[in-house]
């Protein structure tokens, strides 16, 4: 523990300390959602993947959308923590620790998801070694997402070291490598010919500004909870820079999302047209996406001119839910219309949409990860120095 403490600072914590969390509503919210996860992580073990609700005509479900609903979320993380002690931005400075831990608590989270999906991770791992796939769009997301949590770890233990210079090397290298990685992830949609609904050149860059998006939401409900709505002037300064970036986000998003639409429809391209026709049809696009993930959050801002913190931190609780939906309706819209296969002689049926239920096994997982990213930041919290002072900068 000597040898850790001199390359990690770390608190003095006490059993009692940890099993104290500083919200006993959110600890117990927390225990739950983790207790879930452990008993669909149980079930999946003992009888395989056939427990999920996947088919081969829909082989991606719940949890590849909360695998990226969490990375995402990282990756928007290390963009807004960039802007303190990259972009040199002031307001951002104080809360960089804790931006940064946060980024590393939801991409393990994310890591956590994705392994219980994967038939064989042990496997995947050694392979990934051992035999790269550099023409496949999956290895280099895989590869980079390695390579970001290497770099975020380090970074965060030399801002806990205070040692600025390397730190603010890593954070760069850290940056480049999430963009790549979450673009790249994108890009595995983008590059779908054969799902028309979500193939194109623009799909990496609409991933990236929901990661910044879904990021700033994050940090607004964990700051609210954090100081119950009692804000520190630092914190107070900074909530409002970032609730300005934040309404110039959701303008481009709700231009983003207008225009895809609009192209789907009048494009008439077969199939295309067809998927953005039903998810017009569906409630979690209107109420999730819509009005929780972009109009609500952007009409508090541009009525108040970004200075009602209070119904921000409101509406960003309802926005995480409503990227949530982004992700999983992603997921599940670019399967929905079904992949016919080529029959001469023989009569085929005209195609009707797959639906997809997520099973009980993934419902515990995907969302008990929630509680266990709860779990690790709340650990964080006790053993690292996580406020910064102005004797840190």
């Amino acid at each position: 523990m000597s040898i850790l403490k001199n390359i990690v600072p770390i608190k003095e914590v006490t059993m009692g300390s940890l099993l104290s969390p500083d919200n006993k509503l959110v600890g117990l919210i927390a225990l739950i959602l983790a207790t879930m996860f452990l008993v669909g992580a149980g079930t999946y073990f003992m009888h395989g993947h056939h427990v999920y609700g996947v088919t081969r005509e829909h082989p991606w479900g719940l949890m590849i959308a909360m695998y990226i609903f969490f990375v995402g979320t990282s990756t928007g993380l290390c963009i807004i923590a960039s802007f303190g002690h990259i972009l040199g931005i002031k307001e951002f400075n104080p809360v960089g620790r804790k931006i940064t831990f946060l980024a590393i608590v939801t991409l393990l989270s994310g890591f956590t998801v994705i392994l219980l999906e994967i038939g064989h991770p042990i496997t995947m791992m050694i392979y990934n070694m051992l035999s790269p796939g550099l023409t496949s769009a999956i290895w280099w997301m895989g590869t980079l997402y390695s390579l970001v949590l290497g770099f975020i770890i380090l970074e965060f233990i030399f801002v806990l070291r205070g040692d600025h210079k390397w730190s603010k090397l890593l954070g760069i290298g850290g940056l480049i490598a999430d963009v790549a990685a979450f673009s790249t992830l994108g890009s595995i949609f983008g590059y779908l010919v054969a799902r028309p609904a979500v193939n194109g050149p623009f799909l990496p860059l609409y991933f990236i500004l929901t990661a910044v998006v879904v990021g700033s939401y994050l940090l607004f409900v964990v700051y609210g909870i954090i100081y119950k709505m009692n804000f520190p002037d630092v914190i107070k300064a900074f909530l409002l820079k970032l609730s300005k970036i934040l309404g110039l986000l959701l303008a481009v998003l709700i231009f983003f999302d207008f225009w895809a639409v609009m192209t789907g429809i009048y494009g008439r391209l077969p199939e295309r047209v067809d998927t953005v026709m039903y998810i017009l049809g569906t409630k979690t696009y209107w109420v999730g996406e819509i009005l929780f993930g972009a109009v609500l959050p952007f009409i508090i801002i541009l009525l108040s001119k970004g200075k009602a913190i209070k119904s921000l931190i409101f509406a960003s609780f309802f926005g995480l839910i409503g990227v949530f939906f982004m992700r999983y309706d992603m997921v599940h819209n670019a399967q929905v219309f079904p992949m016919q296969t080529l029959k001469i002689r023989e009569y085929q049926l005209p195609p009707s949409l797959i639906e997809y239920t997520p099973s009980s096994t993934e419902m515990m997982i995907a969302f008990g990860a929630i509680g266990v990213c709860m779990i690790l930041y709340h650990l964080g919290s006790k053993f690292f120095e996580l406020e910064e002072t102005e004797a840190h900068h």
